[in-house]
Formats: C-alpha cells, sequence, structure tokens
C-alpha cells in the first residue's frame, strides 16, 4: 500500500471537490497503519440499460482506490431506481417497474466490471436494506430534513418558483441515497457534481446514527462529443461502452483537441506525470494533437474491446477519413413496403426511434448517395442507395417491390 500523501496525489486526480482534504488523508493514514482497507462506495440508478463513458467517471475513480488496496461496493439503486433521482430535474420524471430496473441492472453489473476488478468489488442491492423499512422508520427516516432545506435544492427550488410539480416521493429521494451509506458503512462516497446535496445527506445520516461522517470525492461531469453538455443518451452526444469499436474510435476522434485533455486526465490510464508531458508537448508543439487523440481512442477501444479490435477500429477510421474510402463491411437493410427515410432509420437499426432520425435529418447529418438531405418527409424510391448518417455510419439500402426473404 502506498503512503498517505502519495494516495491522496494519485484520489485528487480529475476530482472537483473533497469534503475534507484532511479528513481524507486521516482515514488513509489510519488505514495505512492498521491494514484495514477503507470502504469505498459509489451508487448507480440502472435508469438506462447501457452505460456511456461518463458514467465511467466514477467507475474509473473507484478502480483507483482498488489499485490502491481499498474495498468497493458498488451500489445498485434498483428500489431508489424505482423512484427516480430528481437531481437536475425540471419535471416529474416518470417512474420504472421493478422488473424494468432489474433488467438494466443486470447489464450495468456486466458493463462495470470492464473497469472494476471484480474480486475487490461487491455489489449490493439497495432494496437489501430499503424494502425492509418500516413506515414508523422511513417517518423517522423524513424527520431528519425540512421542506425548506429540501427547497434549498436549485433544481426543487426552480420547480416551486415555476409552480412545476414536485413529488412528495422526491423529496424522500436524498434520504434514502443517504441512508445507504448508513447501511454499508461507507468511509468515502464518490459521486458526481450534480449528487452534491445527496452525498451531503449521507454524512448527516452518518452522523445522526452515530457513524463517522464519510469523505465525499465529488468528480465532474463529463462533457459529451458537442463539449458543453454533459454526456447524455438524451442529448445524443454520448460513447457507449458497448458501441462497436469503429464507432467509439471515430467518436473519440471528432472531440475538440480542449475535450481530449479531460477526457484524457478522467478516462485515461496514464500517470500524472506522463499527462503533464503530454500537455507540454502539445503546448510546444512536439505533440501533434491527432496522434494524442489516436493514442487516446486506441487506449479506450482496447480497454473495451480488446487490442486487436483497436488497431482495426484505427486502421478503418484512417481508410474513411484520410483516403476518403468507404468501410469493408456496410451493412445492409431491405425492405419492399417502407419507403419513409425515419423509418427506414429505425427499421435498420441506424437510429433508434424515427424522431432521432428526424432529428439527424433536420441538423444535416443525414445523406443519400452522396447528396445530403435535411427533408424528415424523404422517400426513397425502388433501387439501391448508400446511407451515411453523421461521419462513420453506413448502410446499404435496397429497396424492391418484391417482398424480400
Amino acid at each position: 500500500m502506498l503512503k498517505p500523501e502519495e494516495q491522496l496525489k494519485i484520489i485528487k486526480r480529475g476530482a472537483v471537490e473533497i469534503l475534507t482534504e484532511k479528513e481524507l488523508l486521516e482515514r488513509l493514514a489510519d488505514s495505512y497503519k492498521t491494514g484495514r482497507p477503507l470502504r469505498i462506495k459509489a451508487g448507480f440508478d440502472p435508469t438506462a440499460p447501457d452505460i456511456h463513458l461518463g458514467h465511467t467517471v466514477l467507475l474509473e475513480k473507484m478502480r483507483q482506490f482498488q489499485d490502491l488496496g481499498h474495498e468497493v461496493i458498488f451500489i445498485i439503486g434498483d428500489f431508489t431506481g424505482m423512484i427516480g433521482d430528481p437531481s437536475g430535474r425540471s419535471e416529474l420524471r416518470k417512474p420504472m417497474t421493478k422488473e424494468e430496473v432489474l433488467k438494466n441492472a443486470e447489464t450495468y453489473k456486466t458493463q462495470a466490471f470492464k473497469i472494476l476488478d471484480p474480486a475487490k468489488t461487491r455489489i449490493r442491492f439497495n432494496s437489501e436494506w430499503l424494502e425492509g423499512l418500516t413506515a414508523a422508520e422511513l417517518i423517522r427516516l423524513q424527520a431528519k430534513q425540512t421542506v425548506a432545506r429540501m427547497l434549498e435544492r436549485e433544481d426543487f427550488k426552480q420547480r416551486f418558483e415555476r409552480h412545476n410539480p414536485i413529488g412528495i416521493h422526491e423529496f424522500i429521494y436524498p434520504l434514502l441515497q443517504g441512508y445507504d451509506s448508513v447501511a454499508v458503512g461507507a468511509d468515502i462516497e464518490i459521486g458526481g457534481t450534480d449528487q452534491r446535496f445527496n452525498l451531503l445527506m449521507g454524512r448527516e445520516l452518518q452522523r445522526d446514527h452515530g457513524q463517522k461522517e464519510q469523505v465525499l470525492v465529488i468528480m465532474p461531469l463529463l462533457e459529451g462529443l458537442d463539449g458543453i453538455n454533459k454526456m447524455s443518451k438524451s442529448l445524443g452526444n454520448y460513447i457507449g461502452i458497448t458501441e462497436p469499436p469503429k464507432e467509439m474510435f471515430g467518436k473519440i476522434m471528432s472531440i475538440s483537441d480542449e475535450l481530449m485533455l479531460r477526457y484524457y486526465e478522467l478516462l485515461s490510464h496514464i500517470s500524472m506525470e506522463e499527462l503533464q508531458e503530454l500537455k507540454r508537448g502539445l503546448k510546444e508543439g512536439r505533440v501533434h494533437p491527432k496522434k494524442a487523440k489516436e493514442d487516446l481512442a486506441l487506449e479506450i477501444v482496447e480497454r473495451y474491446w480488446g487490442k486487436e479490435e483497436a488497431l482495426k477500429a484505427r486502421e478503418e477510421f484512417e481508410r474513411i477519413f484520410r483516403d476518403k474510402g468507404l468501410p469493408e463491411n456496410i451493412p445492409e437493410y431491405k425492405a419492399s413496403t417502407v419507403t419513409w427515410l425515419p423509418q427506414i432509420m429505425k427499421d435498420s437499426g441506424v437510429t433508434k426511434s424515427t424522431s432521432e432520425a428526424i432529428r439527424l435529418i433536420k441538423q444535416g447529418a443525414v445523406s443519400i448517395n452522396g447528396e445530403r438531405c435535411t427533408d424528415p418527409d424523404k422517400t426513397l424510391p425502388q433501387g439501391e442507395h448508400l446511407l451515411k448518417v453523421g461521419k462513420r455510419r453506413f448502410l446499404k439500402v435496397i429497396l424492391s417491390s418484391q417482398p424480400h426473404q
């Protein structure tokens, strides 16, 4: 185990805030002295089936703690997921069924272990302790806070001022997330900046239950491909960790040079010394930004798909964008009755919905046989058409009057 000061240096990488650094150093020193690993907690509500690189910011920090010899408790919020985290929400979230949550949870477990060490990870579902709370215990938990305190949260405050509905169950959410820390006796909790209120609630509840307050390691929200908004599937600016290698590689190559350094800091496994040298090389012109971005794309794709697939993705990228060529294997979509372009894009799997297809068409991200299409009412005639969506997705559309077998 590294000395406490050396551990602290690693833990601080990329963190926005540590509450408090003094407490963290004390915990690390006690762990170093006694040999007892610290319990590191992070929770994830499985509200969507896939994890994207934005989610992995917390997972990478958890892995750092594992590499330092500590124990990670990966909490899947199967109970809280049915409520829905109100953080950053401007309206009521549609409740999820237990079946939906559990299905997503299984996917989360599989994807999380692409980063975390299974031998050093404890998977816990917060229904283990939350479903067993009696009505009396839940009332006592709610009595720990006031409505005025809840309305200090900016999202609740804005909704209240705009007369947008706030469900009573949404007030309970931060208390339940905080109670997770009590249930597992967390020494440290990792969370994003949007979770600060909920993380602080965990400290308060631990104190109320006679536990030592957890230290908070607060991480930034990773910007998506646009470099402005946080990475989100709903905004279409995400990089999913289960996306095909060539898609993942191409998306990383499309980010700005400035955003590239942020991705390096939060997602890359290169050391702080290597990162500082990279920054100096870019500033002095010794390192070309494209080469640095390519190295980052290779590292991340290899992490999820292996070295061979990463190298193939790089070759494909170079062929398409340097030589203006086409991918070797373009998927085909055959139909006899569907001609409306957005429907073709949805049915072929190029987009998840016709509304997403319409949005991309209006944005000018779709071309047919080399010509940009901005008409969402576009229909395709019989014959073969080469469809290109964005910079990396290609589809050969074959429309015929005869039904395809």
